[in-house]
């Protein structure tokens, strides 16, 4: 996926999910980000769009620091906006970092790990680079909190993840061209799901991440 290229959708990129899924993907984000540790935590939100995930993350947790990493020059004017718009005074709490994972300092390390529908944007063969500097960023113990899509069991399912991957390989220039293997390939860094809920037919998924022996996620 070549940097930026979501600047070509960020002017309908919500309303766009809106019409297409309700509140399903916003609903997704809420409840994964109900597992934010307490207190002052410093949370990595990397790939997180025109900003929305900032007012409900500090909605739940109005002492937290974070670094809100987006590789979209516009996506990330948004976002800003969004925050200087709606909660101004959280300003001094967020820094915004134009740039992907490889932007990561190696010193910086975080109490939680957001990726709200980034880690789809991925083919396999990338999705390990690509979570690999997440994963050193990750302070022992911390949550990995993933809202995304999951792989479809309907017809209708896999036409629309098709469409929506065609669309946006597209616009964007994404790599992935279906799901990648994403709960496989954070077992793999020895993360498995300890709470999970299912959206939209099953087909959405907020999974909160933790070191585990994996266990049989309860859905709700």
């Amino acid at each position: 996926m070549s940097e930026g290229g979501f600047d070509r959708v960020a002017a309908f990129y919500d309303p766009l999910s809106r019409l297409v899924f309700g509140q399903a993907l916003q609903q997704a984000q809420q409840r994964a980000l109900d597992a934010l540790p307490p207190g002052h935590p410093y949370v990595l939100i990397i790939g997180g769009g025109s900003g929305r995930v900032l007012l409900e993350l500090l909605a739940r947790r109005p002492n937290a620091r974070v670094l809100y990493v987006e590789a979209s020059p516009m996506m990330l004017v948004k976002s800003r906006a969004t925050l200087l718009q709606h909660a101004p005074r959280h300003a001094g709490q967020v820094e915004f970092r134009l740039g992907t994972q490889a932007s990561l300092q190696p010193t910086e390390s975080f109490d939680a790990i957001v990726t709200f529908f980034f880690l789809d944007l991925f083919g396999p063969a990338e999705l390990a680079a690509v979570l690999a500097p997440l994963a050193a960023a990750r302070r022992p113990g911390a949550p990995w909190l993933l809202a995304d899509f999951r792989p479809a069991r309907r017809l209708w399912q896999r036409a629309l993840l098709g469409a929506m991957y065609g669309f946006f390989r597209l616009t964007t220039g994404i790599s992935a061209w279906q799901l990648p293997p994403l709960h496989a390939e954070l077992a793999r860094l020895g993360l498995y799901p300890a709470q999970q809920t299912l959206f939209y037919g099953e087909m959405v998924e907020a999974t909160v991440f933790r070191e585990a022996a994996p266990p049989a996620a309860g859905r709700t």
